[in-house]
């Protein structure tokens, strides 16, 4: 019997961006002593079989992560999170892939591991499970249906590239976020945003 809320969900964890608002690599940047890749990567394996990092660099990285993940060398770089994302469908079977930015903090597994248990709910025509705060997705702490990859390759053969537009196109189930969650989805782009964390 699997320890995991759901065998069904893959972790993918994108460590590509240049953090250019933060001044230095902020997959490097230690939180309470241990690297911010580090951290997200322990938390998803906490709560998923099979983690992926997703990375120009993965030998920058080795060392950091657990033992156990996968690489995925990002073969487009610069070009964002969706494109990101649309690069990794083309090699995960899973049903559901839970997306993670690589400067969540703050990540709780308990949470996580809550939402996961929720997805044998969702019916099958939505596409996504994305927590919102306002009128804005977090979308790099969803989940999302590879099966559909064909509608974001679309939006992005159309010169999509804004993850908020994307997910204003297509069904996606909301995820409720109160102070409590606001807080675990925290991200670091900036050393200001690095000192609130904590």
């Amino acid at each position: 019997m699997s320890i995991f809320p759901s065998a069904t969900v893959a972790s993918v964890i994108l460590a590509g961006g240049q953090s250019s608002r933060m001044g230095q690599d902020k997959a490097l940047i230690p939180w309470n002593g241990v690297p911010l890749l580090q951290r997200v990567s322990e938390v998803a394996t906490q709560c998923t079989e099979q983690v992926y990092i997703v990375t120009p660099w993965p030998d920058r990285y080795r060392a950091i992560a657990p033992p156990h993940c996968q690489w995925i060398v990002e073969s487009n770089p610069g070009n964002g999170p969706l494109v990101a994302l649309s690069q990794v469908w083309e090699r995960i079977q899973h049903p559901w892939i839970l997306l993670l930015g690589c400067d969540l903090p703050n990540l709780d597994p308990t949470l996580l591991q809550h939402w996961i248990a929720q997805l044998s709910d969702i019916p099958e025509s939505t596409l996504a499970v994305v927590p919102i705060q306002g009128k804005y997705w977090e979308p790099l702490c969803g989940f999302y249906r590879p099966d559909h990859q064909l509608t974001l390759k679309s939006f992005i053969q159309n010169g999509g590239s804004a993850f908020q537009h994307w997910l204003s196109s297509i069904p996606v189930q909301p995820l409720p976020v109160d102070a409590r969650i606001a807080q675990i989805l925290h991200n670091c782009n900036t050393p200001a945003d690095l000192k609130l964390s904590n």
